[in-house]
Protein backbone atom coordinates (compact mmCIF):
# COMPACT_ATOMS: atom_id res chain seq x y z
CA UNK A 1 0.00 0.00 0.00
CA UNK A 2 1.31 3.43 -1.06
CA UNK A 3 1.75 6.09 1.36
CA UNK A 4 0.94 9.82 1.60
CA UNK A 5 4.06 10.57 -0.23
CA UNK A 6 3.40 8.51 -3.26
CA UNK A 7 0.74 10.36 -5.33
CA UNK A 8 -0.64 9.14 -8.59
CA UNK A 9 -2.67 10.53 -11.38
CA UNK A 10 -6.66 10.65 -11.37
CA UNK A 11 -8.64 8.09 -13.14
CA UNK A 12 -12.46 7.63 -14.31
CA UNK A 13 -11.99 4.28 -12.70
CA UNK A 14 -10.64 5.78 -9.56
CA UNK A 15 -13.00 9.12 -9.06
CA UNK A 16 -12.31 11.79 -6.29
CA UNK A 17 -14.21 11.64 -2.95
CA UNK A 18 -14.93 13.75 -0.04
CA UNK A 19 -12.25 13.04 2.28
CA UNK A 20 -9.58 12.55 -0.19
CA UNK A 21 -6.05 13.93 -0.24
CA UNK A 22 -4.36 15.12 -3.58
CA UNK A 23 -1.51 17.30 -4.47
CA UNK A 24 -2.37 20.70 -6.51
CA UNK A 25 0.68 22.43 -7.82
CA UNK A 26 2.67 20.37 -5.71
CA UNK A 27 0.85 21.27 -2.23
CA UNK A 28 -1.19 18.78 -0.38
CA UNK A 29 -5.06 19.77 0.15
CA UNK A 30 -7.91 17.72 1.41
CA UNK A 31 -11.42 17.48 -0.97
CA UNK A 32 -14.44 18.58 0.60
CA UNK A 33 -16.83 18.09 -2.04
CA UNK A 34 -17.94 17.89 -5.40
CA UNK A 35 -20.70 20.16 -7.21
CA UNK A 36 -21.19 19.62 -11.19
CA UNK A 37 -18.25 19.76 -12.82
CA UNK A 38 -16.25 21.86 -9.52
CA UNK A 39 -14.72 20.70 -6.33
CA UNK A 40 -14.12 22.51 -3.19
CA UNK A 41 -10.65 21.19 -1.00
CA UNK A 42 -8.73 23.19 1.56
CA UNK A 43 -5.28 23.16 3.18
CA UNK A 44 -3.56 22.62 6.65
CA UNK A 45 -4.46 26.36 7.11
CA UNK A 46 -7.97 26.20 6.60
CA UNK A 47 -8.00 28.34 3.33
CA UNK A 48 -11.20 26.95 1.50
CA UNK A 49 -10.96 26.91 -2.53
CA UNK A 50 -12.47 25.50 -5.96
CA UNK A 51 -11.57 24.67 -9.15
CA UNK A 52 -12.91 22.75 -12.42
CA UNK A 53 -11.69 19.11 -11.89
CA UNK A 54 -11.38 19.00 -15.83
CA UNK A 55 -8.87 21.86 -15.48
CA UNK A 56 -6.59 20.15 -12.78
CA UNK A 57 -6.71 16.41 -14.54
CA UNK A 58 -5.90 17.64 -17.16
CA UNK A 59 -2.98 19.89 -17.07
CA UNK A 60 -1.84 17.74 -15.02
CA UNK A 61 -1.68 20.02 -11.97
CA UNK A 62 -3.26 17.39 -9.36
CA UNK A 63 -2.76 13.97 -8.36
CA UNK A 64 -4.69 11.47 -5.97
CA UNK A 65 -2.52 10.42 -3.00
CA UNK A 66 -3.87 7.22 -1.56
CA UNK A 67 -6.17 6.64 0.45
CA UNK A 68 -6.78 4.45 3.82
CA UNK A 69 -6.87 0.77 4.54
CA UNK A 70 -9.58 -0.95 2.41
CA UNK A 71 -9.57 2.42 -0.05
CA UNK A 72 -11.37 4.64 2.25
CA UNK A 73 -10.38 8.38 2.89
CA UNK A 74 -8.31 8.81 5.48
CA UNK A 75 -9.34 11.25 8.26
CA UNK A 76 -7.31 14.57 8.05
CA UNK A 77 -7.49 17.26 10.01
CA UNK A 78 -5.53 20.26 9.71
CA UNK A 79 -1.79 21.18 11.48
CA UNK A 80 -2.16 25.01 11.18
CA UNK A 81 -1.73 26.28 15.08
CA UNK A 82 0.46 23.12 16.24
CA UNK A 83 3.97 24.04 17.62
CA UNK A 84 6.28 23.52 14.67
CA UNK A 85 8.31 21.25 16.70
CA UNK A 86 5.66 18.71 17.49
CA UNK A 87 4.93 18.80 13.46
CA UNK A 88 8.19 17.98 12.88
CA UNK A 89 8.59 15.27 14.97
CA UNK A 90 5.46 14.05 13.39
CA UNK A 91 7.38 14.39 9.88
CA UNK A 92 9.87 12.51 11.36
CA UNK A 93 7.70 9.83 12.24
CA UNK A 94 5.88 9.46 9.09
CA UNK A 95 8.97 9.20 7.56
CA UNK A 96 9.74 6.06 9.00
CA UNK A 97 6.65 4.66 9.13
CA UNK A 98 6.44 5.00 5.28
CA UNK A 99 9.49 3.01 5.12
CA UNK A 100 7.72 -0.21 7.51
CA UNK A 101 4.70 0.31 5.58
CA UNK A 102 6.33 0.58 1.77
CA UNK A 103 9.36 -0.80 2.38
CA UNK A 104 11.37 3.00 1.07
CA UNK A 105 11.57 6.47 3.20
CA UNK A 106 9.91 8.62 0.88
CA UNK A 107 13.61 10.70 0.20
CA UNK A 108 14.91 7.78 -1.59
CA UNK A 109 15.99 8.19 -4.97
CA UNK A 110 13.52 6.97 -7.59
CA UNK A 111 13.78 3.14 -8.32
CA UNK A 112 16.22 2.50 -4.78
CA UNK A 113 15.71 -0.41 -3.62
CA UNK A 114 14.64 -1.18 -0.06
CA UNK A 115 16.96 -1.96 2.52
CA UNK A 116 16.83 -6.00 3.34
CA UNK A 117 14.93 -5.53 6.66
CA UNK A 118 12.40 -3.56 5.13
CA UNK A 119 12.06 -5.48 1.68
CA UNK A 120 8.13 -6.11 1.16
CA UNK A 121 8.49 -9.41 -1.02
CA UNK A 122 10.94 -11.12 1.59
CA UNK A 123 9.63 -9.65 5.09
CA UNK A 124 6.16 -9.59 6.80
CA UNK A 125 5.06 -6.65 8.34
CA UNK A 126 5.62 -7.50 11.91
CA UNK A 127 9.27 -8.17 10.98
CA UNK A 128 9.52 -4.72 9.70
CA UNK A 129 7.80 -3.39 12.59
CA UNK A 130 10.27 -5.36 15.09
CA UNK A 131 13.19 -3.70 12.52
CA UNK A 132 12.15 -0.34 12.70
CA UNK A 133 12.34 -0.30 16.74
CA UNK A 134 15.53 -1.82 16.98
CA UNK A 135 16.87 0.76 14.74
CA UNK A 136 15.14 3.72 16.52
CA UNK A 137 16.24 2.47 19.76
CA UNK A 138 19.05 4.13 22.22
CA UNK A 139 20.41 3.05 25.20
CA UNK A 140 18.75 5.94 27.18
CA UNK A 141 15.40 5.97 25.07
CA UNK A 142 14.34 2.34 23.77
CA UNK A 143 11.57 1.91 21.03
CA UNK A 144 9.11 -0.67 21.68
CA UNK A 145 7.75 -2.92 18.46
CA UNK A 146 3.96 -2.09 20.05
CA UNK A 147 4.79 1.82 19.94
CA UNK A 148 6.13 1.28 15.97
CA UNK A 149 2.33 -0.31 15.20
CA UNK A 150 0.77 1.66 17.06
CA UNK A 151 2.08 4.53 15.23
CA UNK A 152 1.95 2.86 11.84
CA UNK A 153 -1.91 2.41 12.40
CA UNK A 154 -2.66 5.95 13.59
CA UNK A 155 -1.33 6.80 10.36
CA UNK A 156 -2.99 5.01 8.22
CA UNK A 157 -6.52 6.02 10.00
CA UNK A 158 -5.59 9.89 10.07
CA UNK A 159 -3.02 10.76 8.21
CA UNK A 160 0.10 12.93 9.69
CA UNK A 161 -1.85 14.72 11.99
CA UNK A 162 -2.38 11.14 13.38
CA UNK A 163 1.39 11.15 14.51
CA UNK A 164 1.35 14.33 16.64
CA UNK A 165 1.86 14.62 20.08
CA UNK A 166 -1.74 14.26 21.78
CA UNK A 167 -0.61 16.04 24.31
CA UNK A 168 -0.26 19.61 22.15
CA UNK A 169 -3.69 18.91 21.11
CA UNK A 170 -5.35 18.42 24.06
CA UNK A 171 -7.25 21.49 25.13
CA UNK A 172 -7.42 22.60 28.31
CA UNK A 173 -10.63 24.44 30.32
CA UNK A 174 -9.77 28.03 31.00
CA UNK A 175 -10.19 27.44 34.31
CA UNK A 176 -7.49 25.23 35.00
CA UNK A 177 -7.74 22.45 37.61
CA UNK A 178 -10.22 24.94 39.67
CA UNK A 179 -13.49 23.64 41.55
CA UNK A 180 -16.22 23.01 38.44
CA UNK A 181 -18.70 24.51 41.16
CA UNK A 182 -16.97 28.05 41.46
CA UNK A 183 -16.00 28.23 37.73
CA UNK A 184 -19.65 27.86 37.26
CA UNK A 185 -20.62 30.39 39.72
CA UNK A 186 -17.73 32.94 38.60
CA UNK A 187 -18.90 32.59 35.27
CA UNK A 188 -22.27 33.54 36.07
CA UNK A 189 -20.77 36.52 38.09
CA UNK A 190 -19.13 37.61 34.80
CA UNK A 191 -22.05 37.22 33.01
CA UNK A 192 -24.33 39.15 35.24
CA UNK A 193 -22.31 41.79 34.94
CA UNK A 194 -22.48 42.01 30.57
CA UNK A 195 -25.31 44.97 30.50
CA UNK A 196 -24.55 46.63 34.06
CA UNK A 197 -22.54 49.39 34.77
CA UNK A 198 -18.62 48.40 34.57
CA UNK A 199 -17.48 46.31 37.73
CA UNK A 200 -14.64 45.99 39.45
CA UNK A 201 -12.93 42.25 39.65
CA UNK A 202 -13.49 42.60 44.04
CA UNK A 203 -17.43 42.75 42.97
CA UNK A 204 -17.03 40.01 40.98
CA UNK A 205 -15.38 37.95 43.44
CA UNK A 206 -17.42 39.44 46.32
CA UNK A 207 -20.79 38.31 43.43
CA UNK A 208 -19.18 34.72 42.95
CA UNK A 209 -18.81 33.53 46.69
CA UNK A 210 -22.65 35.10 47.46
CA UNK A 211 -23.59 32.20 44.22
CA UNK A 212 -21.98 30.01 45.80
CA UNK A 213 -23.60 30.44 49.10
CA UNK A 214 -26.98 30.94 47.25
CA UNK A 215 -26.40 27.20 46.21
CA UNK A 216 -24.95 25.87 49.45
CA UNK A 217 -21.67 25.73 48.06
CA UNK A 218 -20.18 28.32 50.22
CA UNK A 219 -17.37 25.87 51.52
CA UNK A 220 -16.37 25.00 48.14
CA UNK A 221 -14.43 28.41 47.85
CA UNK A 222 -10.39 28.38 47.54
CA UNK A 223 -8.30 31.19 48.59
CA UNK A 224 -8.76 35.04 48.08
CA UNK A 225 -5.56 34.90 45.49
CA UNK A 226 -6.84 31.86 43.84
CA UNK A 227 -10.32 33.57 43.01
CA UNK A 228 -8.83 36.49 41.66
CA UNK A 229 -6.53 34.30 39.17
CA UNK A 230 -9.34 32.50 38.05
CA UNK A 231 -11.14 35.40 37.32
CA UNK A 232 -8.48 37.13 35.49
CA UNK A 233 -8.74 34.20 33.16
CA UNK A 234 -12.16 34.01 33.11
CA UNK A 235 -12.61 37.15 31.78
CA UNK A 236 -9.59 37.47 29.19
CA UNK A 237 -10.88 39.18 26.24
CA UNK A 238 -14.38 40.18 27.55
CA UNK A 239 -13.57 43.26 28.69
CA UNK A 240 -15.74 42.49 32.05
CA UNK A 241 -13.65 45.63 33.76
CA UNK A 242 -13.02 47.56 30.83
CA UNK A 243 -15.14 49.53 27.98
CA UNK A 244 -18.84 49.28 28.84
CA UNK A 245 -20.00 49.50 25.04
CA UNK A 246 -17.13 46.74 23.77
CA UNK A 247 -17.86 44.25 26.26
CA UNK A 248 -22.12 44.25 25.07
CA UNK A 249 -20.64 44.12 21.53
CA UNK A 250 -18.85 40.82 22.09
CA UNK A 251 -21.70 39.83 24.05
CA UNK A 252 -23.99 40.20 21.27
CA UNK A 253 -21.85 38.44 19.04
CA UNK A 254 -23.55 35.03 17.94
CA UNK A 255 -22.10 31.85 19.18
CA UNK A 256 -21.91 29.84 15.90
CA UNK A 257 -20.05 30.14 12.98
CA UNK A 258 -20.98 32.93 10.58
CA UNK A 259 -22.55 31.68 7.33
CA UNK A 260 -22.29 31.59 3.77
CA UNK A 261 -25.08 30.81 1.19
CA UNK A 262 -24.06 29.04 -2.31
CA UNK A 263 -27.32 29.61 -4.03
CA UNK A 264 -27.39 28.42 -7.59
CA UNK A 265 -30.38 29.17 -9.71
CA UNK A 266 -31.50 32.55 -10.43
CA UNK A 267 -34.13 34.21 -7.23
CA UNK A 268 -32.84 31.09 -5.28
CA UNK A 269 -31.59 33.53 -2.54
CA UNK A 270 -31.91 37.91 -3.08
CA UNK A 271 -30.83 40.62 -0.97
CA UNK A 272 -32.64 44.01 -0.19
CA UNK A 273 -29.85 46.40 0.70
CA UNK A 274 -29.33 50.38 0.53
CA UNK A 275 -26.51 52.68 0.42
CA UNK A 276 -25.96 55.86 0.76
CA UNK A 277 -25.04 58.18 -2.43
CA UNK A 278 -22.56 61.06 -2.19
CA UNK A 279 -24.85 63.64 -4.47
CA UNK A 280 -26.69 66.50 -2.96
CA UNK A 281 -30.18 66.45 -4.80
CA UNK A 282 -33.42 68.69 -4.27
CA UNK A 283 -35.87 66.93 -2.71
CA UNK A 284 -39.75 67.75 -2.96
CA UNK A 285 -40.02 70.08 -0.35
CA UNK A 286 -37.73 72.14 -1.87
CA UNK A 287 -34.87 71.32 0.45
CA UNK A 288 -31.47 70.04 -0.45
CA UNK A 289 -30.63 66.70 0.89
CA UNK A 290 -28.85 63.16 0.83
CA UNK A 291 -30.48 60.31 -1.02
CA UNK A 292 -30.31 56.63 -1.01
CA UNK A 293 -30.17 54.21 -3.13
CA UNK A 294 -32.08 50.49 -2.20
CA UNK A 295 -32.06 47.76 -4.42
CA UNK A 296 -32.55 44.15 -4.35
CA UNK A 297 -29.57 41.92 -5.47
CA UNK A 298 -29.83 38.61 -7.10
CA UNK A 299 -27.06 36.73 -5.29
CA UNK A 300 -26.71 33.55 -7.66
CA UNK A 301 -26.36 35.78 -10.78
CA UNK A 302 -24.79 39.04 -8.94
CA UNK A 303 -27.60 41.12 -11.02
CA UNK A 304 -29.74 43.67 -10.18
CA UNK A 305 -33.15 43.16 -11.00
CA UNK A 306 -34.81 46.16 -9.07
CA UNK A 307 -33.48 49.22 -7.20
CA UNK A 308 -34.52 52.83 -6.45
CA UNK A 309 -33.43 56.31 -4.91
CA UNK A 310 -35.43 57.85 -2.02
CA UNK A 311 -34.32 60.30 0.80
CA UNK A 312 -34.50 57.52 3.10
CA UNK A 313 -34.82 53.53 3.17
CA UNK A 314 -37.55 53.71 5.41
CA UNK A 315 -39.58 55.04 2.91
CA UNK A 316 -39.32 52.13 0.14
CA UNK A 317 -41.64 49.72 0.24
CA UNK A 318 -40.30 45.79 -0.56
CA UNK A 319 -43.52 45.13 -2.89
CA UNK A 320 -42.37 47.79 -5.13
CA UNK A 321 -38.65 46.66 -5.38
CA UNK A 322 -40.96 43.26 -5.91
CA UNK A 323 -43.09 44.52 -8.86
CA UNK A 324 -40.51 45.64 -10.15
CA UNK A 325 -37.87 42.97 -10.11
CA UNK A 326 -41.11 40.63 -11.89
CA UNK A 327 -41.74 43.22 -14.43
CA UNK A 328 -39.68 43.58 -17.78
CA UNK A 329 -38.43 47.49 -18.11
CA UNK A 330 -39.71 48.94 -21.42
CA UNK A 331 -36.85 50.61 -23.62
CA UNK A 332 -36.81 54.56 -23.33
CA UNK A 333 -36.46 56.99 -26.02
CA UNK A 334 -32.95 58.20 -26.29
CA UNK A 335 -31.42 54.80 -25.54
CA UNK A 336 -29.00 53.29 -27.75
CA UNK A 337 -29.89 49.76 -29.02
CA UNK A 338 -27.49 47.65 -27.69
CA UNK A 339 -29.50 48.04 -24.40
CA UNK A 340 -32.25 46.04 -25.53
CA UNK A 341 -32.95 42.16 -24.77
CA UNK A 342 -32.65 41.36 -28.34
CA UNK A 343 -28.89 42.14 -28.47
CA UNK A 344 -28.33 40.89 -24.96
CA UNK A 345 -26.67 37.40 -23.82
CA UNK A 346 -30.87 36.27 -22.60
CA UNK A 347 -32.34 33.02 -24.61
CA UNK A 348 -34.71 36.14 -26.09
CA UNK A 349 -36.50 34.24 -28.62
CA UNK A 350 -37.57 31.61 -26.08
CA UNK A 351 -38.46 34.48 -23.47
CA UNK A 352 -40.58 36.09 -26.38
CA UNK A 353 -42.40 33.11 -26.62
CA UNK A 354 -43.64 33.18 -22.63
CA UNK A 355 -43.88 37.02 -22.21
CA UNK A 356 -44.84 39.34 -25.37
CA UNK A 357 -43.60 42.54 -22.95
CA UNK A 358 -40.35 41.44 -23.57
CA UNK A 359 -40.15 42.46 -27.19
CA UNK A 360 -39.33 45.78 -26.15
CA UNK A 361 -37.97 45.52 -23.01
CA UNK A 362 -34.30 46.10 -22.22
CA UNK A 363 -31.68 43.90 -21.15
CA UNK A 364 -32.48 43.67 -17.49
CA UNK A 365 -33.41 40.29 -16.44
CA UNK A 366 -37.02 39.46 -15.06
CA UNK A 367 -36.23 36.86 -11.83
CA UNK A 368 -39.12 35.00 -9.42
CA UNK A 369 -37.32 35.79 -5.85
CA UNK A 370 -37.93 32.25 -3.65
CA UNK A 371 -36.10 33.93 -0.72
CA UNK A 372 -35.43 37.52 0.08
CA UNK A 373 -33.43 38.53 3.13
CA UNK A 374 -33.62 42.42 3.94
CA UNK A 375 -30.39 43.14 5.44
CA UNK A 376 -31.33 45.96 8.33
CA UNK A 377 -32.05 48.69 6.07
CA UNK A 378 -35.45 49.44 7.47
CA UNK A 379 -37.44 48.66 4.42
CA UNK A 380 -41.23 48.21 4.77
CA UNK A 381 -42.54 44.97 4.47
CA UNK A 382 -46.09 45.31 5.55
CA UNK A 383 -48.08 44.42 1.90
CA UNK A 384 -45.11 42.12 0.62
CA UNK A 385 -47.01 38.95 -0.90
CA UNK A 386 -46.65 36.01 0.77
CA UNK A 387 -44.47 37.56 3.45
CA UNK A 388 -44.93 35.06 6.67
CA UNK A 389 -42.82 36.55 9.75
CA UNK A 390 -40.63 34.12 11.51
CA UNK A 391 -41.75 33.82 15.41
CA UNK A 392 -39.69 36.53 16.91
CA UNK A 393 -38.78 38.53 14.28
CA UNK A 394 -40.80 41.88 12.80
CA UNK A 395 -38.84 41.07 9.09
CA UNK A 396 -36.74 38.67 7.60
CA UNK A 397 -33.53 39.91 8.31
CA UNK A 398 -30.36 38.09 8.87
CA UNK A 399 -28.58 38.13 12.23
CA UNK A 400 -26.14 40.99 12.81
CA UNK A 401 -22.69 40.09 12.16
CA UNK A 402 -24.04 37.11 9.81
CA UNK A 403 -24.35 39.00 6.40
CA UNK A 404 -25.56 36.08 3.84
CA UNK A 405 -25.07 38.24 1.39
CA UNK A 406 -21.43 39.82 1.34
CA UNK A 407 -20.81 40.44 -2.38
CA UNK A 408 -24.92 41.92 -2.79
CA UNK A 409 -23.32 44.34 -0.49
CA UNK A 410 -20.22 45.27 -2.14
CA UNK A 411 -22.31 45.25 -5.67
CA UNK A 412 -24.85 47.64 -4.06
CA UNK A 413 -22.20 49.94 -2.87
CA UNK A 414 -20.43 49.94 -6.24
CA UNK A 415 -23.23 50.48 -7.87
CA UNK A 416 -23.77 53.57 -6.34
CA UNK A 417 -20.30 55.23 -6.57
CA UNK A 418 -21.06 54.50 -10.49
CA UNK A 419 -24.42 56.44 -10.29
CA UNK A 420 -23.16 59.50 -9.18
CA UNK A 421 -19.69 59.57 -11.03
CA UNK A 422 -20.85 61.56 -13.86
CA UNK A 423 -22.21 63.91 -11.54
CA UNK A 424 -20.66 67.67 -10.96
CA UNK A 425 -20.16 68.96 -7.83
CA UNK A 426 -20.66 65.34 -5.91
CA UNK A 427 -20.17 65.10 -2.34
CA UNK A 428 -16.68 63.51 -1.39
CA UNK A 429 -18.26 60.87 0.43
CA UNK A 430 -16.57 58.23 3.27
CA UNK A 431 -14.57 55.46 2.02
CA UNK A 432 -16.72 52.59 2.04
Amino acid sequence: MAGPGRSRAVTAADPIRAGDRVTIDERSRVVLGASGPLIRFTDDDGAVEEAAVAELVGSGRMRLQPRGPGGHPAAQTGLAGLPPEAVERARWWEAHIIEVVDGTRPDAPEGAPPRPEYDVQRTSLREREHAKAAELSMPDRPVAASTVKHRRQRWQAEGLPGLVDKRVTRRRSPAGRADPAVAEAMEQAIGEATDDSTRTATFIVWRTRQILAERGQDGAEPSRATMFRLFSRLSAGRHTTGSAVTRRGLAGRPQRMFSQAHPAAPGELMEIDSTPLDVLVLLDDGVPGRVELTGMIDVATRTVPAAVIRPTAKSVDASVLLARALTPEPMRPGWPASLAMAHSALPYDRLLGIDERLRHAAARPVIMPDTIVIDHVGVRVGQLPGFVPAPGDQHPAGAPGDRIGQASHREDVLLARHAVLPVRGRLPGPQR
